[in-house]
């Protein structure tokens, strides 16, 4: 939920070992991604590593959940809400484990003002990947729509371990702290 820009685990048994050397690679490349993006000296040295782990996020691992995401992001960019939920409550039904189907649901339920199911849906995207920071830059606006300036300042700081170079997330700190400081921002 990057700033509310449009934009795992499974249940294999311990004898069904065939998923495993498959997931590996992955992980560790993801792993390597996030390393990288904590490194990166700037925001534009950040992007193209922001870009690839974004990529490596929306990929399912199943053609039906790609088409339902696609056409849920069509129907976000019309501003078709309604059905944009309708197709991310499928994603979510489908590929339970898929941390941005439910990332997406909660930036619509953002959108709609649905605040306490947007947070609903994040806490679900950070259990599947801690690291998402446009999750948790969702949930620390969130906070601050709620006036929990304290709990919004610690998440966006969070956000700043992980990903450095958010201009976003520093330009929050710096508003919140303006803010409790009594200055105009």
């Amino acid at each position: 939920m990057e700033d509310l820009a449009p934009l795992p685990e499974s249940g294999i048994e311990s004898g069904a070992q065939t998923a495993i050397p498959d997931e590996e690679p992955a992980q560790s490349d993801v792993d390597a991604h996030f390393n990288a993006l904590a490194e990166a000296s700037s925001a534009s040295a950040a992007r193209p590593i922001v870009a690839k782990i974004q990529r490596k996020w929306m990929q399912s691992g199943s053609a039906t959940v790609d088409l339902l995401m696609s056409r849920a992001g069509t129907a976000m960019k019309a501003k078709d809400n309604g059905l944009a939920l309708d197709l991310l409550d499928m994603v979510t039904r489908l590929a339970p484990d898929y941390a941005e189907g439910w990332n997406r649901r909660a930036t619509v339920f953002y959108i709609k003002q649905d605040f306490g199911r947007s947070i609903a849906d994040i806490e679900r995207t950070l259990a599947l990947e801690p690291r998402h920071w446009g999750a948790m830059s969702g949930l620390a606006i969130i906070m601050r729509r709620l006036d929990r300036d304290q709990e919004a300042m610690r998440i966006f700081e969070e956000v700043l371990k992980i990903h450095p170079a958010s201009e976003s997330a520093r330009k929050a700190i710096e508003d919140l702290a303006a803010e409790s400081a009594g200055s105009p921002t």
